[in-house]
């Protein structure tokens, strides 16, 4: 039988056939996919012509056709469907993708070549685009260790395959913990429960074949649990349960996994001559060092810090007026947050959601896209990975731009969080390449599923994910979409989230489920108004994290990470009531991959832009002002990682930006 990986793929729009891929078939076929790109890497790095642009970079850019696409599926598959065979595929692929990652990277007369025309660059009549993909190369090459010779050579391969063993495992482990724990709610526990959380624990239980409703460490779930349940040992339980992913002395375990994940990345960063991971990370990030990206976290910290202090005296003293004269605990911010934002704004979720269905969010986002950039979405009826999954053609005047794949509901075979990923990139060589795009969220599911303002405002964030990949308009796949600085890659996602906020979309497309009524104006105003409510909690959870963060790449790695997490959170007073938004053994955007590893600074980063790049717009007085759109597209959405991401922004905005329109997009001006 063939291999319907490996045959001619025929489905419309060259998606991958998911209704014949069975999951026997991907290990035989990326056997294949590893040996055609081990023959097309030897022929290049073997080539006995003098090395060019396009026998080495651009060959290069294609040799790995068979095995990029295998890989593009299986890990899309693998981490919004997860089943046993996929987690143990995953384990056995871990080492072998970085031992071939390493054979190349020390392929001597390979790394010659790209060297060669390096140094020749200046007389070869490259155009900017090409001399930024060659340099990329370059520095790729050299970052990986393709400089090292002898023992730190083979040194620095089994570092990076350890580290990628680590990394699948820290991922799997948490998924694992995460599957494992529910909380069965009793009839007398529903009470003060809005009806949407009530009817999300019982689909919950449901889908794990529970007779009754339960509460699982879903965050679409949990939040709101946490939001409106009356009962403190309950919110208890849940909360603990919650922040102790990954630590609870068992199997799945990730604390070891943390401390010798530190190690290794500072061993890497010392056999390539830096002092420590974060200055090597940081490097080739716009932040350039880590002072730099300390310095605006804490003018961050203080006025947000300040913030939820009083905030806390104020919850405090709600909890002190029911008669409870504990301190203010994490399992009780939420809760009393909610009560206060109710008592303030008379502004209630469970009153919100019911207008915030989620077709009608999807709506909003392909209008906005629409508005913006003159794309329509047209569904699409394929066979797809998952049976919740759904498909749309995007058009831009009749021309075919991409497929962009939704899936946006939780599951147990789904990791945490929300994420978007790419089936295929945009590209020119060769001929144009169309890209695939993939966006995955964790909404509990309900009929119809309604969503709170801040799963709304992730389905956006995650399509602006999504258009950066879309409008990709570059040459080379390397460059394409969200190929760029991890500093600079959630600009496009942060701002598209302002277009929810603009008063014009909401109330066009946040219209009651039921009845079809739009969001009463009275509402939809003290929702607006709302908006920088709680960003004390939210942005001290956050920010403590990637103080953290840094924390571990700086200097000696700690022996014991949780420890060192302790100290820092100490250091900068952490408020006792506020939790990290992700403590160490869960924090996967640092453990589970080196994206993020001294890099999760990176959204506050992007946000001081994207304050800024919104502001663009309100200066204009249109929010969907052409101009700016289009400049919007041409220096940024189209342009991928064409250019430094310094030069990108200024072109689009003619200068650099400050902290300041942050600070006021948060509501923490007064407080700094």
């Amino acid at each position: 039988m063939t291999n319907p990986l490996l045959a001619p793929w025929t489905a419309p729009f060259g998606l991958p056939p998911f209704d014949a891929i069975r999951d026997e078939d991907f290990a035989p076929a990326f056997v294949q996919g590893l040996a055609e790109a081990r023959a097309a890497i030897a022929a290049i790095a073997e080539n006995p012509a003098a090395p060019s642009f396009a026998n080495t970079i651009e060959a290069l850019e294609v040799c790995e056709e068979t095995l990029s696409r295998l890989a593009a599926v299986f890990y899309s598959v693998a981490s919004a469907d997860s089943t046993v065979a996929r987690e143990a595929l995953q384990r056995d692929l871990a080492p072998k993708l970085a031992a071939y990652s390493s054979e190349i990277t020390n392929n001597r007369p390979l790394f010659q070549r790209i060297d060669t025309l390096w140094q020749e660059r200046d007389r070869l009549g490259l155009t900017a685009e090409q001399e930024r993909v060659l340099m990329l190369y370059r520095r790729r090459f050299v970052r990986a260790g393709a400089e090292l010779e002898g023992d730190r050579a083979a040194r620095m391969t089994e570092v990076q395959a350890r580290l990628a063993v680590l990394g699948t495992q820290f991922t799997q482990n948490l998924l694992a913990d995460e599957r494992a724990w529910v909380m069965a709610l009793a009839p007398e526990d529903l009470q003060g429960l809005p009806d949407f959380v009530v009817e999300s624990a019982r689909a919950a239980g449901a889908e794990r074949g529970l007779p009754g409703p339960v509460i699982t460490l879903n965050r679409s779930l949990i939040v709101p649990f946490l939001q409106y349940s009356p009962r403190r040992d309950l919110r208890q339980r849940a909360c603990l349960a919650w922040v102790a992913r990954g630590a609870n002395g068992n199997d799945h375990d990730n604390r070891a996994i943390a401390a010798e994940t530190l190690a290794l990345r500072q061993e890497r960063a010392a056999l390539l001559g830096y002092p420590d991971f974060a200055t090597f990370k940081l490097e080739t990030e716009m932040a350039r060092n880590p002072g730099a990206v300390r310095d605006l976290l804490l003018r961050v910290w203080e006025p947000a810090r300040t913030r939820a202090q009083a905030d806390a005296a104020v919850l405090q003293a709600m909890m002190q007026a029911d008669g409870i004269n504990d301190a203010l605990e994490p399992w009780d911010w939420r809760y009393y947050a909610e009560k206060r934002r109710k008592a303030e704004f008379d502004l209630d979720e469970a009153a919100l959601k019911p207008f915030l269905p989620l077709d009608a969010m999807i709506a909003a986002a392909f209008d906005c896209a629409r508005r913006l950039f003159g794309l329509h979405f047209t569904p699409l009826d394929v066979p797809l990975y998952h049976g919740d999954a759904r498909a749309w053609e995007v058009t831009r005047n009749g021309r075919h731009l991409a497929v962009f794949i939704g899936d946006f509901f939780a599951r147990e075979s789904k990791r945490s969080g929300a994420w978007c990923s790419a089936l295929r990139s945009q590209r020119k060589l060769g001929g144009a390449v169309t890209p695939v795009v993939v966006n995955v969220c964790n909404f509990a599911k309900g009929d119809p599923a309604l969503l709170s303002y801040d799963d709304a405002r992730t389905l956006f964030h995650e399509f602006g994910h999504a258009l950066h990949q879309m409008l990709s308009d570059v040459t080379y796949d390397c460059i394409s979409g969200t190929s760029v600085a991890s500093d600079f890659v959630e600009l496009p996602s942060q701002l598209y989230e302002h277009w929810l906020e603009v008063p014009e979309v909401l109330a066009q497309h946040a219209r009651h489920h039921a009845t079809g009524t739009p969001m009463p104006r009275a509402m939809l105003d003290r929702l607006l108004a709302a908006r920088s409510f709680d960003q004390g909690f939210a942005t001290v959870e956050y920010v403590a994290s990637a103080l953290v963060d840094l924390a571990f790449h700086e200097g000696t790695p700690p022996a014991d990470p949780v420890a060192r997490e302790a100290e820092v959170l100490a250091e900068i007073g952490m408020p006792r009531a506020i939790r990290m938004r992700h403590a160490t053994p869960h924090f996967a955007h640092v453990f589970a991959g080196d994206g993020y590893s001294s890099g999760y600074y990176s959204y506050m980063w992007s946000e001081v832009m994207d304050a800024d790049a919104f502001e663009a717009f309100e200066e204009t007085g249109n929010p969907f002002d052409p101009e700016v759109a289009a400049r919007l597209e041409q220096h940024i959405l189209s342009a991928g990682g064409s250019q430094e991401a310094e030069a990108l922004y200024t072109a689009f905005r003619g200068r650099m930006p400050g902290v300041e329109a942050l600070l006021r997009g948060r509501g923490l001006v007064d407080a700094a």
